[in-house]
């Protein structure tokens, strides 16, 4: 299946759009071509290729909504799905809170689609696993990885004069690597728009020195400490926190962002002063689409600025009821960083804990956005300057809230699943038990 131009996917829309015969109509036209490969205990165990597409009409009378979906773009199956969907718009109930489509949008030239990313090929992905194997093999350890790789693209048009149409590449890399006795384990993520930024060897090196470095570990006890989050694991925290920006849910008091006395904390300092986060489509190392879902274009966001909450999403129907404008959810995540290398960070603590990663992460409690998890694939205990030993996994009982007020400092920022995420020392961070778990 192709990944249509944007004048391919126009004329498909158009056809769609032309048999509407709803109050509105919004059409989202969607393709990808992915590869993949798989590997575990030192051997591929599976690889393919997946080619999909898919329209979806969405009808609507009045504020009465339908939805139908097909892959099958010819003229008849057009009209059907577009007959489909107001056939259920007409049975359905009214959404109090339904939005007409919008009307023609202005947006800027997304930077998310790398040429060399699209034409990936099999040789390519199963040379990436054996700068896994190899060098795992030769050190005593097994990995267990996944390469995931395509492009895509996506498109809408609506009854009201809107049209959109992106297109993407991307790359994602996993990979577990185990010690053979059992006792030793280390992770490592990448994730790309460009393939040539991605360096499969040095990746899996990262893991295989993480897990003979992390053999053996000792039981410390539980309790309050200096850590160092890699970005991974900064992120898992931080990407709770990025995505729950909420206007809505704020001023009905149901999250961090919900103001003691009533209303949100839009203005207020929240965190440390050298906290700041923003999103922003056309940042080179974390590009997005320019729009949204509902298409709306989306633009570089301030969310905190030197600590202080300077934004806070808005929906267009909640926007509507507190008479403001709409501003639309992140798209991904940055949060400036420091010059401060992991070495660095590591020379300049006298007590401490590196963490690679955190899991199975949990709520607690929204209101105070409060975590729960574990540690996972290579913790390590410092002490004066230099990494002595490596540590049993623990549960960690934490807020990015409290972890962002006991920053100590910043280092480097790196991508981490469409983010851009700086190393980081926290004080005071707060574990409750050890876990068995390598």
């Amino acid at each position: 299946m192709a990944i249509y131009t944007e004048e391919e996917a126009k004329k498909i829309l158009e056809k769609a759009l032309s048999f509407s015969k709803a109050d509105a109509c919004e059409i989202n036209l969607s393709g990808s071509n992915r590869g993949n490969i798989r590997y575990a205990r030192n051997t591929v165990s599976t690889a393919g290729y997946q080619s999909t597409q898919s329209l979806v009409v969405q009808a609507s009378y009045g504020k009465k909504v339908g939805t139908a979906t097909i892959d099958e773009f010819d003229d008849a199956s057009l009209e059907k799905v577009v007959g489909r969907a107001e056939e259920l718009a007409k049975l359905a109930p009214e959404n109090p809170e339904f939005m007409p489509p919008l009307g023609p949008q202005q947006y800027d030239a997304s930077i998310t689609y790398k040429e060399a990313t699209a034409k990936v090929t099999p040789e390519y992905r199963a040379e990436v696993a054996s700068k896994s194997i190899v060098p795992a093999a030769a050190k005593d350890v097994t990995a267990a990885g996944f390469l995931n790789d395509g492009e895509s693209f996506s498109a809408m048009i609506n009854s009201n004069g809107l049209f959109a149409y992106n297109k993407s590449t991307n790359v994602d890399f996993t990979v577990t690597m185990r010690t053979n006795d059992g006792t030793g384990s280390g992770w490592v993520t990448r994730d790309f728009n460009d393939i040539n930024k991605f360096d499969a060897a040095e990746a899996s090196n990262v893991a295989i020195n993480k897990a003979v470095m992390s053999r053996e570990a000792r039981a410390i006890e539980p309790g309050k400490y200096t850590v160092i989050l890699e970005p991974a694991a900064a992120s898992d925290l931080l990407r709770n926190m990025i995505f729950s920006f909420n206007a809505r849910s704020a001023d009905e008091g149901r999250s961090f962002m919900s103001a003691p006395d009533g209303g949100n904390k839009l203005g207020q300092k929240i965190v440390d002063e050298r906290v700041n986060l923003w999103s922003d489509p056309l940042h080179p190392d974390v590009p997005t689409s320019t729009w949204n879902g509902e298409g709306m274009p989306l633009k570089k966001t301030h969310w905190i600025e030197n600590g202080v909450v300077k934004n806070l999403a808005y929906d267009r129907y909640w926007a509507g009821q507190k008479g403001v404008d709409p501003v639309p959810f992140p798209s991904n995540g940055i949060m400036e960083g420091g010059d401060e290398s992991l070495e660095d960070m590591i020379a300049g603590t006298k007590k401490g804990i590196l963490v690679t990663r955190f899991w199975y992460i949990r709520s607690v409690d929204p209101q105070t956005l409060l975590y729960t998890g574990l540690t996972r694939d290579g913790t390590f205990y410092i002490e004066n300057g230099q990494i002595k030993y490596p540590i049993k996994n623990f549960r960690f009982n934490e807020s990015p809230i409290i972890m962002l007020n006991n920053l100590e400092s910043l280092g480097q920022q790196v991508r981490v699943d469409g983010n851009l995420i700086p190393y980081m020392k926290i004080r005071d961070f707060t574990f409750t038990s050890l876990s068995d778990a390598v």
